[in-house]
């Protein structure tokens, strides 16, 4: 993580990660040139009805640019390639598996149920900017699996209630499952057909869809959350992902899931650090250990 003392080194940063021009952020953010040319000199601040609109067009977590949009910024680390900000260097760090399991009980107001109306907007715009996959947003696929899983369907909001990320945990059919385990079916494939009540059958099966939060404080409530679902889950059931994000494969493996397949070809085309995976098991071994 970047540690950023200003606005406008956040936005001169943004833009270069993008490959933006001032004229295309300009236009992207509803305002003049010269408008962006004053932040970006630190000249001027963002005005306080106009950040919602910044912030959702460049999907910077609301809390890191009021952070900096102040007469007296507060320093912020941030990482563009996995949208996190961090107050201090201890919190730049993912939060220790043992750590989450001796206090998974700790819960936090701020997360929710998926408002569909409300929230959609926020979670669709972050889904399809993915740089790494060619990702198609099914909107009905997302509201079915808010109705048949609102448990694990969730958003966490910051201190002020603004969207700060999100869960989505589908229950999927067990032929669904064997075509992504098989590599016949692909992630963006996934249509409402493919869920199924999780009570029904002799096992649930849980795909990962999504899961991200604007800071690893936030990461690790959502994470218990999760936890603590299927800590109380009294049947059978399998955890499956496929993700090409670094800090969710690691935790991933700390947590005992098994890869079942790499895609090297994937991680060469797009020059990641590790290849996608595709994981499965369950977090029995882990929370009774």
């Amino acid at each position: 993580m970047k540690k950023y003392n200003s606005l406008g080194k956040l936005l001169v940063d943004y833009r270069s990660f993008n490959d933006i021009s001032q004229p295309k952020f300009a236009f992207n953010v509803n305002v003049d040139i010269r408008t962006v040319q004053r932040w970006e000199r630190n000249i001027s601040l963002i005005k306080p009805e106009k950040e919602e609109e910044v912030v959702l067009k460049t999907l910077l977590p609301y809390q890191l640019v009021r952070n900096l949009n102040a007469t007296v910024p507060i320093p912020t680390y941030y990482d563009f390639r996995i949208r996190k900000y961090s107050l201090n260097e201890f919190s730049k760090k993912l939060p220790d598996t043992t750590c989450i399991k001796r206090y998974i009980d700790i819960e936090t107001k701020r997360i929710r149920p998926i408002d569909y109306d409300y929230d959609i907007k926020h979670i669709v715009r972050f889904l399809d900017s993915h740089h790494n996959d060619s990702h198609f947003t099914d909107n009905e696929l997302i509201k079915k699996a808010i109705r048949l899983l609102p448990e694990l369907n969730f958003v966490i909001t910051d201190d002020s209630g603004y969207y700060a990320g999100h869960c989505l945990i589908f229950p999927i059919k067990e032929s669904t499952y064997l075509k992504l385990r098989n590599k016949t079916l692909k992630k963006k494939e996934i249509r409402k057909s493919d869920l199924v009540n999780s009570n029904e059958g002799e096992r649930a099966i849980f795909f990962n869809y999504d899961i991200t939060a604007d800071c690893n404080d936030n990461i690790f409530y959502i994470i218990a959350t999760l936890l603590r679902f299927f800590r109380d889950y009294k049947g059978e059931y399998l955890f499956c992902a496929y993700t090409e994000r670094i800090d969710t494969l690691k935790l991933a493996s700390e947590f005992g899931m098994k890869v079942v397949w790499e895609d090297i070809e994937r991680q060469k085309e797009l020059g990641l650090e590790v290849p996608p995976r595709f994981t499965e098991g369950s977090y029995k071994e882990y929370l009774s250990s």
